[in-house]
């Protein structure tokens, strides 16, 4: 692994375990106190995302989620062969986050593992949707040059948030399979987390091949924050 390589890899790993600790985090404070409620959850969520993009966007093109980097490489936009090192990092990055809460926090709230509060089908069916609709965001402000490179962070963020509001009390709105792993590994549950990790790869393929569709003819990859990982797939 180069160095470059290396330091993005980094970068996303560091991402994944702010998602994890604060988004997660806002899960098990509230659960022991009551003072975030289920808006101030999903906006944690959003805001730490937002956050993180803006805060390494430019070093690793800011994924933090194995599904979205998935649909990179599947729709040209990310290579193949550093794939698993972006996903290992992310992953390692969430594992690493919820053993941060639960030495500081204990087992509250089961670490924020995502769970289905209705029928298995129906959490599958909302986690394809809502991955679908967050990658749809991701790739149309990451590699179409139309669009306005600077509102990236704000505009992902606030779709995470959305979709956390209205879908997270039934499927968690968990849209990343490092996101529920790596709680679901700490906190030893492995109920149904099976769909955590199909939905949003299908999800998120759905989502990116639907924006390649409709985005018109290919702009040459000027990503926002994302430079290095395009300037790696274009040498393919």
């Amino acid at each position: 692994m180069d160095r470059w390589l290396l330091r993005r890899t980094g970068a996303e790993l560091l991402g994944t375990y702010a998602l994890v600790t604060a988004g997660c985090g806002a899960i098990m404070v509230d659960a022991q106190t009551g003072a975030l409620g289920h808006i101030g959850i999903a906006a944690t969520f959003g805001l730490v995302i937002m956050v993180m993009i803006a805060a390494t966007g430019h070093i690793s093109g800011a994924h933090f989620n194995p599904a979205v980097t998935f649909a990179f490489a599947l729709t040209r936009h990310f290579p193949w062969r550093e794939v698993p090192f972006y996903v290992g990092g992310q992953f390692l990055g969430a594992f690493l986050g919820a053993g941060t809460l639960r030495v500081l926090l204990g087992d509250l709230a089961n670490l924020g593992v995502t769970l289905p509060s209705g029928s298995v089908a129906q959490s599958f069916g909302l986690e394809v949707l809502l991955t679908a609709s967050l990658m749809f965001v991701i790739i149309s402000v990451a590699t179409d040059t139309r669009a306005v490179g600077e509102t990236a962070a704000i505009a992902i963020g606030a779709t995470v948030a959305v979709d956390a509001l209205w879908a997270g009390p039934i499927s968690g709105a968990s849209m990343n399979p490092a996101r529920s792993l790596g709680p679901a590994l700490v906190a030893g549950i492995g109920t149904d987390q099976w769909l955590y990790v199909i939905a949003p790869i299908i999800g998120a393929a759905i989502g990116g091949l639907v924006y390649q569709v409709i985005r018109g003819e290919q702009n040459s990859l000027n990503t926002a924050g994302n430079e290095p990982v395009a300037n790696a797939a274009d040498d393919e």
